[in-house]
């Protein structure tokens, strides 16, 4: 008389599905690490209020699109300068008025050069330079065309 084995199921686990389950998270947090960025610097940014206008002479500089220079100083009409002649005004401006202040007010489309290059013009003159922007929530005052 046969008698018919019991087949027995193994008691050990085959770790071959699991490791692979472990390597493909382990890939998985590697990458998705790379890309998420910490901020890891932590500054508190100053606030700002609105505030009165200074008592101090101001200049206007204007830079058009088409990287035009006008220099308005105080409340008088802006004329049309050249940048060597932009200097020359902001420095008979300075030695007239030491404590006075320049407000840049650029056009967006304006490249960055040209606007550090009347920054550098205005600071070389000793004059405090202010950038002039609008808020996001106002309208540009020409229209643009795109």
């Amino acid at each position: 008389m046969a008698l018919k084995r019991k087949s027995r199921v193994s008691d050990t686990y085959s770790m071959a599905s699991m490791t692979d389950v472990i390597f493909l998270l382990l890939i998985f947090f590697l990458v998705t690490s790379t890309i998420i960025v910490p901020n890891t610097i932590k500054v508190t940014l100053p606030t700002s209020s609105p505030q009165s206008s200074p008592e101090q002479p101001a200049a206007r500089i204007t830079l058009t699109p088409d990287l035009r220079y006008y220099l308005g100083i105080e409340r008088a009409v802006p004329v049309e300068l050249t940048k060597e002649a932009l200097r020359e005004q902001l420095a008979i401006f300075a030695a007239e008025h030491p404590e006075a202040y320049v407000s840049i007010q650029a056009d967006e489309t304006v490249p960055y050069k040209e606007v550090v290059s009347v920054i550098n013009a205005a600071s070389g003159s000793s004059l405090k330079v202010v950038l002039a922007t609008r808020a996001e929530t106002d309208q540009p005052t020409t229209p643009t065309t795109r």
